[in-house]
């Protein structure tokens, strides 16, 4: 397995990464958030609400 920063050899004691540098600037990346999880919620906190008082809405339907 290589590593997914540099693409050298794993070490073991670190996998999936070659060096603590490697780790590190991993972990930097998720913290600064250049690593995201997509979402389909909506941006705007209003629409989040409304969309989710629609789902409440249409399962209160199905049952």
């Amino acid at each position: 397995m290589s590593c997914p920063i540099c693409g050298k050899q794993t070490d073991p004691k670190l996998r999936p990464f070659c060096s603590k540098r490697c780790a590190d600037i991993d972990l930097g990346r998720w913290l600064s958030g250049q690593y995201a999880v997509p979402s389909t919620d909506p941006e705007d906190v209003e629409a989040a609400l409304d969309a989710a008082e629609a789902s409440d809405a249409s399962e209160d339907k199905l049952h």
